[in-house]
Parts: C-alpha cells; sequence; structure tokens
C-alpha cells in the first residue's frame, strides 16, 4: 500500500496558476530544482524545468514555445531531468540542445542516454597537463601552445573571426573527435559554419551542438551541458577530445534570463550571481582524466571590445589562458586575428621544450620592440642602428606578418611550425 501511494506520488498532476514573462507557476506538483513537467495544451504537450520552488508552487520555464499554455492547464511531472543521448553513432551527427537529431540522419532512439549532470576529474587524480595538442594554426601552436586537457578562451568582439578560426582547429587538429557546440548563433551562420567552414573532413569526426539565439533561455543553456556530457563520454573511454563552445557569452545570457525571470537580483551589469556560480561549474568539466582528455577552447563574445567585461574578466580568471582577436588586424585583412602579445597559454612551459621556449620568447621580444617604435618608424623619425633589437625587429617584421598569417584551407603539419619559425628567426631547429 505504502508502495501504491508513493508511485502515486510521482505522477501526481498540478496546475498551471499563472504564466509571467519566460515562466510559468505550477501548484500540485511535487519535483525538485532540474525536473522536467510536462504541460497540456491544445496542441502538442510542452515540456518546462523546473527553475525555482515556493511555499505552494514551482516555478519551471518552457523548453519550447510557452504559445497555447493557460491558466488551469494540467501539468505532470515528467519523472527525472534531461539526459542526452551517447555513442561512437553521434559521430558526424547534428544535433539540438536537447540531443535530438537536427540533419537528416537516423533517429538516436537507441543509443545509451546520459544525464546532463556530471563531476568534474578529481583534483588529486587529474593528470597535469604536459603534452601538447596540434591544432594546425601556427600562430597558436608556436606562440599560444595548447595542452591536452587545457582550458583556453578566444576573446573578440563580434565579426572578428572567432568561427573561422574554431573551424580551422576542428579541420586541423590532431584530437580524436571534436565536440562543437554552436549556442546562441543566428540561424542562418549555422549552416554556413557546417558546410562551409567545417567541411564533410572536419564534420567526419565531430559532433555539432546546435541551439540558434531564437531557442528558449533554458534550451541555449542545456545545449553547452549537452556538449559537455557528450565530450566526458568520449573521454570517459580513452579520447582525447577537443571541446569548442561558441559563445561562452550567449551562455551566461542564457543563464541570465533565467535567473532574472526566476526572481533573482541583478548585479554585476545586470547579470545575477547564479551567472558567476554556474562559469567554472561549466568549465571545470573539462580537462584530463586518468582515461582520456577534454582540452576546451571557448570563444567569449566580449562588449565593445573591452576584455574586461564581467564575462570575460570572470571567464579569463577560471580559464589556462586567452587568445585575444584583435579588430585592427581583420580591418587590415590580416587572418587569423590573433593578436599574440595579448595572448597567452599559462601551461605552455610544461608543453614545449626550452628550445621552443626560447623561438617564441625571442619572437615575442621582436614583435614587442617593432610595435614600441611603431610610431617613431612611420612617421620616419626612427634612425637605423640606434637600437639594434629594432633593427632586427624591422628587418624581420615581413617575415614575421607572413608566418602569422595562414589561409582557411592551409594545413600545417605537427612540428612544422616550430621549424619554420626558428629558420626565419636565425635560430637552430626547434621541432
Amino acid at each position: 500500500m505504502d508502495a501504491a501511494l508513493s508511485v502515486a506520488a510521482t505522477r501526481r498532476t498540478g496546475r498551471v496558476t499563472r504564466v509571467v514573462g519566460l515562466t510559468f507557476e505550477v501548484a500540485g506538483v511535487e519535483a525538485a530544482i532540474g525536473d522536467v513537467v510536462r504541460v497540456e495544451t491544445s496542441g502538442d504537450a510542452m515540456l518546462g524545468e523546473v527553475v525555482a520552488i515556493g511555499p505552494d508552487s514551482v516555478v519551471a520555464m518552457p523548453l519550447g514555445d510557452l504559445h497555447g499554455v493557460r491558466a488551469g492547464a494540467p501539468v505532470e511531472a515528467a519523472g527525472g531531468s534531461i539526459s542526452v543521448p551517447v555513442g561512437e553513432e553521434l559521430l558526424g551527427r547534428v544535433l539540438d540542445g536537447l540531443g535530438r537529431p537536427l540533419d537528416d540522419g537516423p533517429p538516436l532512439s537507441g543509443l545509451a542516454r546520459a544525464a546532463l549532470a556530471g563531476e568534474p576529474p578529481h583534483p588529486l587524480r587529474r593528470p597535469p597537463v604536459e603534452q601538447p595538442v596540434h591544432l594546425g594554426v601556427r600562430a597558436l601552436d608556436t606562440m599560444v601552445p595548447v595542452g591536452r586537457g587545457q582550458r583556453i578562451g578566444i576573446f573578440a568582439g563580434s565579426g572578428v573571426g572567432k568561427s573561422s578560426l574554431m573551424s580551422m582547429i576542428v579541420r586541423g587538429t590532431d584530437a580524436d573527435i571534436s565536440v562543437v557546440a554552436l549556442i546562441g548563433e543566428r540561424g542562418r551562420e549555422v549552416r554556413e559554419f557546417i558546410e562551409r567552414d567545417l567541411g564533410p573532413e572536419g564534420l567526419a569526426r565531430s559532433v555539432v551542438v546546435v541551439a540558434t539565439s531564437d531557442a528558449p533561455a533554458l534550451v541555449r543553456l542545456r545545449a553547452a551541458f549537452a556538449a559537455t556530457r557528450i565530450a566526458e563520454w568520449f573521454r570517459d573511454r580513452g579520447a582525447h577530445v577537443n571541446l569548442l563552445m561558441d559563445s561562452l557569452t550567449r551562455f551566461a545570457m542564457a543563464q541570465r534570463e533565467i535567473g532574472l525571470s526566476a526572481g533573482e537580483v541583478p548585479a554585476t551589469r545586470g547579470y545575477p550571481p547564479s551567472v558567476f556560480t554556474l562559469l567554472p561549474r561549466l568549465l571545470e568539466r573539462a580537462g584530463a582524466s586518468e582515461d582520456g582528455s577534454i582540452t576546451g577552447i571557448y570563444t567569449v563574445l566580449v562588449e565593445a571590445d573591452d576584455l574586461n567585461d564581467p564575462i570575460g574578466d570572470s571567464a579569463r580568471s577560471i580559464l589556462d589562458g586567452h587568445i585575444a582577436l584583435s579588430r585592427k588586424l581583420a580591418t587590415a585583412g590580416h587572418f587569423p586575428t590573433i593578436d599574440v602579445l595579448e595572448s597567452i597559454s599559462r601551461v605552455a612551459p610544461a608543453v614545449t621544450t626550452p628550445e621552443q621556449q626560447a623561438v617564441a620568447t625571442t619572437c615575442r621580444r621582436l614583435m614587442a620592440a617593432y610595435r614600441e617604435a611603431k610610431d617613431l618608424i612611420e612617421i620616419g623619425a626612427y634612425q637605423a642602428g640606434t637600437n639594434p633589437q629594432v633593427d632586427e625587429a624591422v628587418a624581420r617584421r615581413d617575415a614575421i606578418d607572413s608566418f602569422l598569417r595562414q589561409g582557411m584551407d592551409e594545413r600545417v603539419a605537427p612540428g612544422e611550425a616550430w621549424m619554420e619559425l626558428a629558420a626565419l628567426l636565425g635560430i637552430g631547429a626547434a621541432s
């Protein structure tokens, strides 16, 4: 009898009591934070997720369109939280934020499913970052080297080349698998990225998770966790995975919508405290484990090209390095638009040899010397012979600039970039 009552309690049906903005309140349903509820509408049933709990009701947000939801509509707890399909069959597939196929491929109903919630690798059992991951971009592999299990951010304003740089990494990397999350992207850009930037070669060893800008805030938020959970599944089976997310800022904006709708008080520039709590919960799940690794590469859309905006500043403090893209380089036709002197990898000493570090340091010193004397050089006020380092910087400037440029379809073999950079600087091989 007690067991029967327990089962009946889980199926208890409630009613919608209020719909305000992006949320709806439900009375009579026993559900926990993160549980899914099903709302009966005049058309198909709509799913929602519980985001807040009151004394007599729960507050939920839709995982679909609120159109057709009315006061008094019956609501039933769906019995659990959101899960996503996992398995080798996901390679080459495009999924939405809830793990449903968006392409014309076969259904995924036969795959195992995994809950979105997960734990980061144990801090004492997490292997150190010691092996470099080849990204296939000369400027990154030499000047901002990335290691397996590192988390790094690509910081830039809009229209500076973040998505194009991501596509170069997916196609040129030596990682086993790439999981790409497009969060809050324009619908027009999704197909262009998959067909033009990613291409059949990149898609074949990738899983793409998409939540466009018109998707509900919860779907955009869950898409980031869905991509991370899929990457974790491959890592737990010994694979070295690149997790590329575009963008972390739109993930934070989705949580801002959710937090404010649930009644949180806005703090820094309108972002509620939950945003800054959720960022490390997402980012810490990437990294190396005892079985494999997830190298996290996250784009950060900064406001007005200000790298110190709230999300950019918070993300930079959590990540293991940052890649700054320059609008000046973009307008000058320099691609990729990586501002080498403003970019840094915190694990560079661990994943490069002393010879490679010497080559990179020499290149940075020459670039910095030219930047310091640039105004004098351009107006003709600098006299050759005044500073030997500036003289060398002027002599090698075109060669360095050419080295840092790279075409979208240009491939670079592992070790090739180091030998090329050492040669143009007149230093012994650093492969």
